[in-house]
């Protein structure tokens, strides 16, 4: 697959940061050599002097109480060495906040192992051996009784009357208000009158625990030139990452030592030292290198702490090889939605009133934030001048899920956007104008009210990149093509928008410059593959006039001092660790404008940075970095890190203190204002051909056009857009679970049977592009692109396929040949409209 960018008015071939001689500019960076000779290590590539392999006991049943295990056969055979039950977890610590609020640890949260499991395939206990295959046998030989409890795996039966609770506390989470609080499992029952339109295939709407709205919804209504009320069905999908959630521990002078992957290096810290209730201080997580997150590994996965107890009590160093079908079962998912919109537009297609009510498949554990995000995405997305937002948080007895790329988001736009598409054909609207008439723009306002006012985002500069879009992908010529069909063959095209959140403030940053004059980059953001770990630091490269050949970037190890990094989650890192790096290096610059005025006289705001030196603006004496890096040292205190600033997070007090001496040691908060909220916005264009005859389609062609603010890295950037686009295309086109109703039983384990997309999905040449428009709330500029294009990916082909084959062929995603078969001959769409996991 070839990926171009998507040519401007004047070139072939974008120019990005025509002012900057890093930002904007393609570069090899520091892990490429390493990914691409296979020297880059991943978790499971690392080994140690008499190791130990780890292997699970998987729950058989979707809820189960755990009634007597005999471990006692295992335990006598030869290389066997331990065994692990939920018995021997620590009990999971308290968190405190940086202000010193102590969050209370949540008794219904995930612990790795259990002894209640509520979902099938959930660890129960950890075998450790001298090999995988004795560590296998053992466990067939491990006598173990469940009591079965009641299951639910469909979202919308344990809402019925009398329907099951997933869990034996209830069967959603609900927020306290008053006083307000950490989320809670309760029990919520709807009525047999809310249940009267399933049949009809339309969502009930019965009582939500969360709402809100704002404009008069009745009186938009009421204006409205045409009313739909549609209901659609989103698919529950794994992460589905290349590397498993592998783990490798040992202990070492009291020390955990622990190697996996995850999205946030630093962040993970804390999290494991929560998990296994041990100060931070005495542990140690390396994760040189991720095989992809997608949220599913934030802050890596709580199933990491099973070889590090496992080690501890075999006395020997433990690795966990996780296998494709424990994945699936322990490696997270995105919730899928029912969801119901009733959207009334006015005869130019404005929309002029939103009642949204969704209803999310949450699994069994921790509250996702899809639900009230969704409702967010959408206001934002699509300014409608009135909107009502209802939704609910259901549990069920599936595995469990986390944040995947753009969660709530792509929801809310896979729900919205055929709506929109439809509107657009019974209106007679072109599918571009429909949209430019609803785009957000400039600060752009959007739900929930806070104190009685709308939030608003710091820039949109949507239109102009659907604009863009539309003149790149030719789409008025591919509107007018006709015939749109030839034989069986049938061409539709569509257009999506989307946006996600673009970044989060109030990092820092790190850096040292050393008395040979290098420049080193502490940066604790996770090596996922989307090189943020390395590209945010050009900023301060840039603003320190230091060519990139005479930086280091040290990541990978939390021994080796890192800064408060932000998460690498949210499509924030970006945007976050730039500001960061920004900050830095202005602090970086005034301690060295301070050392050249003490070493060579006059005021520090004599001298400038440039050219790997500190020179006297209108000329005269100056030094180099390496010799104001000697010259730090000598003068001590602020300059070489035995003193730091106060506003800087603790974390970063102690790295500061750590590598105090090694040279000019600078770090600085991000303290820059910003007013309104981050988001970044795709537009997405797509043409499809179906064979009526099989119901068999293909992608012909795909562009995504970007308003992600200042480009830092092109080639990074271009993945990003087109991967997370792919993303998205999997949800249209295959990806989704399948489950066995009476059993609980999943039955969509492997690739083969919840297929990714793979090159042979996709066009030979996707396009994309970027505006390069700066955001005027952040001091370079960049705003974060990893999920934005997700939505857009997946409902520009649901659109284009509607252009094609009409609006009565599908009420849910994935799309696949036999509804499209089963429903051109019926008329109608023919796969149960609510159902989960068929």
């Amino acid at each position: 697959m070839s990926s171009k960018v998507a040519e401007s008015n004047n070139s072939t071939e974008p120019q990005y940061g025509k002012q900057y001689k890093l930002i904007g500019k393609d570069y090899v960076t520091a892990d490429l050599h390493a990914k691409v000779t296979g020297q880059a290590k991943y978790a499971e590539d690392f080994r140690a002097e008499g190791m130990l392999f780890c292997k699970l006991l998987l729950s058989p049943l979707p809820h189960a109480r755990v009634k007597r295990i005999d471990a006692s056969a295992a335990l006598a055979m030869p290389g066997v060495k331990a065994i692990l039950t939920a018995d021997d977890l620590p009990a999971p610590a308290d968190t405190v906040t940086d202000n010193g609020t102590v969050i209370k640890a949540s008794k219904w949260g995930e612990r790795g192992l259990t002894m209640e499991p509520v979902y099938q395939g959930e660890p129960v206990l950890a075998v450790a051996a001298v090999d995988e295959l004795t560590a296998a046998d053992a466990i067939e030989k491990i006598q173990i009784d469940f009591e079965q409890l009641p299951f639910a795996i469909d979202p919308l039966d344990t809402l019925r009357p009398g329907g099951p609770n997933p869990r034996t506390d209830g069967n959603v989470w609900i927020t306290p208000q008053s006083p307000p609080g950490p989320p809670e499992v309760k029990e919520l029952k709807w009525t047999e009158a809310d249940f009267t339109e399933y049949k009809e295939g339309r969502l009930p709407m019965g009582k939500t625990p969360n709402e809100w709205s704002y404009g008069d919804v009745d009186a938009g209504f009421s204006s409205a030139a045409l009313v739909l009320d549609e209901t659609f069905v989103t698919p529950d999908t794994s992460h589905e990452t290349l590397e498993t959630r592998s783990s490798m521990a040992y202990w070492q002078n009291g020390k955990v030592y622990v190697h996996s992957g995850t999205q946030s290096t630093w962040q993970t810290l804390p999290v494991l030292a929560r998990w296994l209730n041990m100060d931070p201080s005495n542990i140690v997580f390396i994760s040189e290198y991720t095989g992809g997150g997608f949220g599913s590994k934030v802050t890596g996965g709580v199933s990491m702490i099973i070889p590090a107890l496992l080690s501890k009590k075999a006395n020997a160093p433990v690795m966990m090889r996780i296998s494709r079908e424990e994945e699936t079962f322990i490696g997270r998912a995105r919730p899928g939605f029912r969801g119901r919109m009733k959207v009334g537009f006015s005869r130019e297609g404005r929309v002029t009133a939103l009642d949204m009510f969704v209803v999310s498949d949450n699994g069994p554990y921790d509250a996702q934030g899809d639900v009230p995000t969704s409702g967010r995405i959408v206001s934002l997305l699509y300014q409608p001048q009135a909107m009502r937002w209802r939704g609910v948080t259901v549990l069920t007895n599936t595995p469990p899920r986390s944040a995947q790329s753009s969660p709530g988001g792509l929801q809310g736009i896979v729900i919205i956007e055929p709506i929109i598409a439809k509107a657009a054909r019974q209106l007679g609207l072109d599918q571009v104008a429909i949209r430019r008439i609803n785009c957000p723009e400039g600060k752009a306002p959007f739900g929930p009210p806070v104190q009685g006012k709308l939030q608003h985002a710091t820039s949109a500069f949507l239109k102009e990149a659907l604009d863009r879009g539309a003149e790149q992908f030719k789409w008025k010529e591919r509107v007018a093509r006709t015939p749109k069909r030839i034989g069986s063959k049938v061409r539709g095209v569509g257009v999506s928008l989307s946006c996600y959140v673009g970044g989060t403030i109030g990092f820092d940053g790190l850096l040292v410059i050393g008395p040979d004059g290098r420049v080193r980059f502490q940066s604790g953001i996770g090596n996922l593959g989307t090189e943020s770990v390395i590209d945010v630091h050009r900023v301060a490269a840039e603003i320190l006039g230091v060519p990139w050949e005479r930086c280091e970037v040290v990541w990978g190890d939390t021994s080796k001092n890192f800064p408060f990094t932000c998460v690498s989650g949210g499509s924030q890192t970006t945007h976050a660790m730039t500001r960061a790096a920004h900050a830095v290096a202005m602090e970086t610059k005034k301690r060295l404008q301070e050392i050249a005025a003490r070493s060579l006289g006059g005021n520090p705001e004599d001298y400038d940075v440039g050219n790997e030196r500190v020179f006297r603006r209108g000329g005269g004496q100056g030094m180099t970095l390496a010799q104001a890096a000697q010259k730090a040292i000598e003068l001590g205190g602020i300059y070489d890190g035995h003193e730091a600033a106060k506003d800087i997070n603790k974390v970063t007090q102690a790295a500061v203190a750590a590598l105090a001496g090694q040279g000019l040691v600078a770090a600085a908060r991000d303290n820059y204002g910003r007013d309104g909220s981050t988001f970044s916005y795709v537009a997405s264009f797509a043409e499809v051909e179906v064979d009526v005859e099989t119901g068999a389609y293909y992608i012909v062609d795909f562009l995504a056009y970007a308003d992600v603010g200042t480009v830092i890295h092109p080639a990074a950037l271009g993945g990003q857009v087109l991967g997370r686009s792919i993303l998205g295309i999997g949800h249209a086109i295959g990806q989704k679970w399948v489950f066995d109703p009476h059993y609980g039983e999943m039955v969509s384990k492997r690739f083969y049977q919840n297929k990714p997309p793979t090159i042979l999905d996709v066009p030979v040449d996707m396009q994309w592009g970027a505006l390069d428009i700066p955001d005027p709330e952040t001091p370079v500029g960049a705003r974060g692109i990893g999920e934005p294009p997700v939505g857009g990916g997946c409902a520009s082909i649901l659109n284009a396929l509607s252009d094609a084959l009409g609006d009565e062929i599908f009420r849910r995603a994935p799309v696949n040949l036999d509804t499209i078969l089963t429903s051109l001959e019926a008329g109608r769409p023919t796969q149960h409209p609510l159902t989960a996991h068929i």
